[in-house]
């Protein structure tokens, strides 16, 4: 008796241990779940962006035969092409004839104010209308340095409101459109006015490059390059329908070297979180 009692004993044991022994090399059972979590690519949840659009006639599209909003519809339409982008909703704020000190104290408004906290970019247009103001104050007889104090001025305000929209919304995208040369009409004899839009343009993008997620669409040289066949023909000052859609693609061209990428992941970061909240 003392004999069986001990072969079921020792019988038990080896059969526990081996029990112990599969166990181990069994993979946990929320494994493959996780892995799949972990492997789910960045575009496979289409996201909804939110953009505004602040700025002045180009933004709010003066030029455009349409009256659809300038650029925006373009760029609507390209972006919304994009596999990961199930919607991109625009809020239009643009103003004919807005400088750069105007715009900061449209942030003020709550409309504008609440939809920039909200919005997941900001595209922007300005220092045409600064540039002007010089135009029209010397506009017999100007020269090259009627725009020095200015640019001054304007690199003052451009900060300011890259720096108000990051109080606003620390995480907003912002992207700057950069200035043309609309003058070769009236100004021609000025041959430094290229130079003038190129000092601006660095400036404005020197300013940016010290803040994060931030990016500058340079435009200068397609309307140097193609000249009246972009231009509004009652002005030859804004664009016309060619040149918005041209804008819209040079925007959507440096968005989509990085920027789409970096507001996928954030986007697709969150929507993990709120995810993971609600499990």
């Amino acid at each position: 008796m003392k004999r069986t009692f001990t072969s079921l004993f020792i019988f038990l044991l080896l059969l526990s241990s081996c029990s112990t022994q599969a166990n181990d090399h069994l993979p946990e059972r929320n494994e493959p779940s996780r892995k799949m979590k972990e492997e789910i690519p960045v575009d496979f949840f289409p996201q909804v962006y939110k953009i505004v659009a602040i700025g002045d006639s180009l933004t709010q599209g003066v030029g455009d035969s349409t009256k659809r909003g300038g650029y925006i519809p373009y760029l609507q339409e390209y972006l919304e092409a994009e596999k990961g982008i199930k919607e991109a909703v625009f809020s239009n704020f643009g103003v004919r004839g807005r400088r750069t000190s105007q715009l900061i104290g449209q942030l003020k408004e709550q409309e504008v104010y609440e939809a920039v906290r909200e919005a997941d970019m900001v595209i922007i247009t300005t220092g045409g209308n600064d540039l002007m103001k010089v135009v029209k104050e010397n506009f017999i007889g100007l020269m090259l340095e009627d725009f020095v104090q200015d640019k001054k001025e304007y690199e003052k305000n451009f900060k300011n409101l890259i720096r108000t929209l990051r109080e606003i919304n620390e995480d907003v995208m912002i992207c700057v459109i950069g200035l043309y040369n609309p003058y070769y009409e009236f100004f021609s004899h000025i041959e430094e006015i290229d130079l003038i839009i190129a000092e601006w343009n660095k400036m404005s993008r020197q300013i940016l490059e010290q803040y994060p997620n931030t990016y500058f669409v340079d435009i200068s040289h397609i309307f140097q390059e193609n000249g009246e066949d972009l231009l509004y023909a009652k002005d030859y000052f804004h664009p016309n329908d060619k040149g918005y859609q041209v804008i819209a693609k040079q925007v959507y061209s440096v968005l989509n070297e990085q920027a789409l990428k970096v507001l996928g992941n954030s986007k697709f970061a969150s929507s993990r979180e709120e995810q993971a909240e609600h499990e």
